[in-house]
Protein backbone atom coordinates (compact mmCIF):
# COMPACT_ATOMS: atom_id res chain seq x y z
CA UNK A 1 0.00 0.00 0.00
CA UNK A 2 1.49 3.82 -0.80
CA UNK A 3 0.18 5.82 1.76
CA UNK A 4 0.41 9.49 0.63
CA UNK A 5 -1.05 12.69 2.52
CA UNK A 6 -4.47 13.91 1.91
CA UNK A 7 -5.50 17.10 -0.27
CA UNK A 8 -6.79 20.67 1.15
CA UNK A 9 -9.33 20.77 -1.74
CA UNK A 10 -9.34 24.71 -1.66
CA UNK A 11 -5.47 25.67 -0.28
CA UNK A 12 -2.17 25.76 -2.24
CA UNK A 13 0.25 26.23 -0.44
CA UNK A 14 3.87 27.85 -1.72
CA UNK A 15 6.63 26.69 0.02
CA UNK A 16 9.27 29.12 0.38
CA UNK A 17 11.76 31.64 1.96
CA UNK A 18 11.88 34.48 3.85
CA UNK A 19 13.16 37.06 1.82
CA UNK A 20 10.63 35.74 -1.38
CA UNK A 21 7.74 36.01 1.38
CA UNK A 22 9.07 39.58 1.85
CA UNK A 23 9.32 40.33 -1.41
CA UNK A 24 6.05 39.14 -2.36
CA UNK A 25 3.96 41.05 0.71
CA UNK A 26 5.71 44.33 -0.18
CA UNK A 27 5.42 44.12 -3.85
CA UNK A 28 2.06 42.24 -3.93
CA UNK A 29 3.57 39.89 -6.76
CA UNK A 30 4.40 36.84 -7.16
CA UNK A 31 6.96 35.59 -9.34
CA UNK A 32 7.71 32.60 -11.96
CA UNK A 33 11.28 31.28 -12.35
CA UNK A 34 13.15 29.44 -14.65
CA UNK A 35 12.77 25.42 -14.32
CA UNK A 36 16.67 25.18 -15.09
CA UNK A 37 17.35 25.68 -11.51
CA UNK A 38 14.98 23.06 -10.13
CA UNK A 39 16.73 19.69 -8.86
CA UNK A 40 14.37 17.44 -10.36
CA UNK A 41 16.00 17.26 -13.89
CA UNK A 42 13.60 15.36 -15.50
CA UNK A 43 10.98 17.59 -14.76
CA UNK A 44 13.39 20.20 -16.28
CA UNK A 45 14.35 17.83 -18.95
CA UNK A 46 9.99 17.60 -19.76
CA UNK A 47 9.14 21.59 -19.85
CA UNK A 48 12.24 21.96 -21.84
CA UNK A 49 11.07 19.83 -24.42
CA UNK A 50 7.48 21.58 -24.44
CA UNK A 51 9.77 24.94 -24.24
CA UNK A 52 11.35 23.75 -28.10
CA UNK A 53 7.55 22.46 -29.28
CA UNK A 54 5.83 25.46 -28.87
CA UNK A 55 8.99 27.24 -30.20
CA UNK A 56 8.94 29.73 -27.18
CA UNK A 57 11.53 31.88 -25.63
CA UNK A 58 10.49 31.62 -21.96
CA UNK A 59 9.02 28.50 -20.18
CA UNK A 60 8.35 29.36 -16.12
CA UNK A 61 6.71 28.37 -13.50
CA UNK A 62 5.03 28.67 -10.10
CA UNK A 63 4.64 25.23 -7.89
CA UNK A 64 2.32 24.68 -5.16
CA UNK A 65 1.06 21.64 -3.05
CA UNK A 66 -2.64 20.70 -2.67
CA UNK A 67 -1.04 18.14 0.40
CA UNK A 68 -1.83 19.12 3.98
CA UNK A 69 1.39 19.91 5.82
CA UNK A 70 3.99 17.94 5.96
CA UNK A 71 7.45 17.29 7.24
CA UNK A 72 8.64 15.93 3.48
CA UNK A 73 7.70 19.49 2.18
CA UNK A 74 9.02 21.62 4.97
CA UNK A 75 12.45 19.56 4.52
CA UNK A 76 12.89 19.78 1.19
CA UNK A 77 11.63 23.13 -0.20
CA UNK A 78 11.63 25.33 3.27
CA UNK A 79 14.39 23.31 5.41
CA UNK A 80 15.81 26.53 7.28
CA UNK A 81 15.09 28.54 9.93
CA UNK A 82 13.98 31.03 7.66
CA UNK A 83 11.58 28.71 5.74
CA UNK A 84 7.89 29.92 5.29
CA UNK A 85 4.44 28.69 3.80
CA UNK A 86 2.24 30.88 1.94
CA UNK A 87 -1.27 29.19 2.16
CA UNK A 88 -3.62 30.69 -0.13
CA UNK A 89 -7.24 30.35 -0.96
CA UNK A 90 -6.66 28.45 -4.34
CA UNK A 91 -10.17 29.39 -5.80
CA UNK A 92 -8.73 33.29 -5.20
CA UNK A 93 -5.43 32.80 -6.44
CA UNK A 94 -6.15 31.09 -9.31
CA UNK A 95 -8.71 34.05 -10.92
CA UNK A 96 -5.72 35.97 -10.96
CA UNK A 97 -4.56 33.93 -13.42
CA UNK A 98 -7.92 33.26 -15.50
CA UNK A 99 -8.04 35.10 -18.90
CA UNK A 100 -4.45 35.82 -19.70
CA UNK A 101 -3.09 33.73 -22.52
CA UNK A 102 0.06 33.31 -21.51
CA UNK A 103 -0.84 31.25 -18.55
CA UNK A 104 -1.58 27.74 -17.89
CA UNK A 105 -2.25 25.70 -14.81
CA UNK A 106 -3.07 22.58 -13.78
CA UNK A 107 -2.90 19.33 -11.57
CA UNK A 108 0.89 17.44 -11.86
CA UNK A 109 0.63 13.55 -12.70
CA UNK A 110 2.56 10.95 -11.57
CA UNK A 111 2.89 8.31 -13.78
CA UNK A 112 5.68 5.00 -13.53
CA UNK A 113 8.18 5.41 -16.60
CA UNK A 114 6.96 1.24 -17.65
CA UNK A 115 3.98 2.93 -18.05
CA UNK A 116 4.75 5.96 -20.02
CA UNK A 117 6.71 4.07 -22.32
CA UNK A 118 3.50 2.50 -23.10
CA UNK A 119 2.14 5.36 -24.75
CA UNK A 120 2.47 6.24 -28.72
CA UNK A 121 2.69 10.14 -27.83
CA UNK A 122 2.71 12.87 -25.06
CA UNK A 123 0.98 16.00 -26.06
CA UNK A 124 2.10 19.16 -25.63
CA UNK A 125 -0.86 20.01 -22.98
CA UNK A 126 0.55 17.23 -20.77
CA UNK A 127 4.18 17.81 -20.90
CA UNK A 128 4.59 20.66 -17.88
CA UNK A 129 1.90 18.46 -15.86
CA UNK A 130 4.31 15.04 -16.22
CA UNK A 131 6.34 14.04 -13.18
CA UNK A 132 7.26 10.48 -12.41
CA UNK A 133 6.05 8.45 -10.09
CA UNK A 134 8.26 9.02 -7.04
CA UNK A 135 7.03 12.54 -6.50
CA UNK A 136 3.68 11.64 -6.28
CA UNK A 137 3.36 12.81 -2.26
CA UNK A 138 3.76 16.61 -3.13
CA UNK A 139 0.58 16.78 -4.47
CA UNK A 140 1.67 19.47 -7.18
CA UNK A 141 -0.29 22.32 -8.70
CA UNK A 142 1.36 24.04 -11.28
CA UNK A 143 0.95 27.31 -13.29
CA UNK A 144 2.86 27.91 -15.93
CA UNK A 145 4.11 31.01 -18.02
CA UNK A 146 4.93 30.75 -21.67
CA UNK A 147 6.31 33.72 -23.64
CA UNK A 148 6.91 32.76 -27.81
CA UNK A 149 8.41 36.47 -28.12
CA UNK A 150 10.73 37.19 -25.09
CA UNK A 151 12.87 35.81 -23.36
CA UNK A 152 13.13 36.05 -19.45
CA UNK A 153 14.65 34.26 -16.54
CA UNK A 154 11.76 35.23 -14.22
CA UNK A 155 8.62 37.34 -14.31
CA UNK A 156 6.36 38.67 -11.75
CA UNK A 157 2.46 38.40 -11.40
CA UNK A 158 0.00 41.26 -9.93
CA UNK A 159 -1.61 39.58 -6.87
CA UNK A 160 -4.01 40.79 -4.24
CA UNK A 161 -3.37 39.91 -0.75
CA UNK A 162 -6.52 39.03 0.21
CA UNK A 163 -6.03 35.39 -1.44
CA UNK A 164 -3.21 34.45 1.34
CA UNK A 165 -5.25 32.63 4.00
CA UNK A 166 -2.15 32.66 6.42
CA UNK A 167 1.86 32.45 6.75
CA UNK A 168 3.36 29.80 8.41
CA UNK A 169 6.72 29.85 9.68
CA UNK A 170 9.21 27.47 10.12
CA UNK A 171 9.04 24.39 12.14
CA UNK A 172 13.09 25.19 12.69
CA UNK A 173 12.56 28.98 13.33
CA UNK A 174 14.37 30.31 17.06
CA UNK A 175 11.69 31.35 19.46
CA UNK A 176 13.49 34.66 20.31
CA UNK A 177 13.34 35.55 16.82
CA UNK A 178 10.05 34.60 15.77
CA UNK A 179 8.20 37.20 17.98
CA UNK A 180 9.71 39.85 15.88
CA UNK A 181 9.52 38.35 12.61
CA UNK A 182 5.95 37.86 13.06
CA UNK A 183 5.79 41.75 13.69
CA UNK A 184 7.81 43.12 11.19
CA UNK A 185 5.59 40.74 8.62
CA UNK A 186 2.69 42.41 9.84
CA UNK A 187 4.08 46.28 9.74
CA UNK A 188 3.77 45.84 5.88
CA UNK A 189 0.88 47.18 4.18
CA UNK A 190 -2.05 45.18 4.12
CA UNK A 191 -0.89 42.55 6.22
CA UNK A 192 -1.88 43.60 8.89
CA UNK A 193 -4.58 41.21 9.54
CA UNK A 194 -2.79 37.95 8.16
CA UNK A 195 -2.99 35.05 10.28
CA UNK A 196 1.19 34.34 11.00
CA UNK A 197 2.16 31.63 13.19
CA UNK A 198 5.04 28.96 13.96
CA UNK A 199 4.55 25.22 12.45
CA UNK A 200 4.52 23.27 15.21
CA UNK A 201 5.11 20.01 13.08
CA UNK A 202 8.52 18.66 15.11
CA UNK A 203 7.10 20.21 18.40
CA UNK A 204 3.39 19.96 19.35
CA UNK A 205 2.45 20.72 23.22
CA UNK A 206 -0.96 18.48 22.59
CA UNK A 207 0.78 15.60 20.78
CA UNK A 208 3.41 15.54 23.62
CA UNK A 209 0.51 15.78 26.44
CA UNK A 210 -1.41 12.79 25.00
CA UNK A 211 2.09 10.33 26.40
CA UNK A 212 1.52 11.75 29.92
CA UNK A 213 -2.61 11.92 30.29
CA UNK A 214 -3.32 8.49 27.98
CA UNK A 215 -3.10 5.37 29.63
Amino acid sequence: MILTPPYNSNVLRRYTNLSSLIYLLSKRRITFLDPEGWDDKNDTHFLSVYKKRLGAKSVLAICFTQSVETYHHWKVFSGSPDGVCINFNKSELLKRFSGDGRIIQGVVKYEYIRDLKKRKFITNEELPFLKRWPYRPEKEYRIVFVDVDEENKSFDFDIDLSSIKSITLSPWIPESIRHSIRSNLKKIRGCEKVKIFKSTLIQNGEWQQCAEEIG
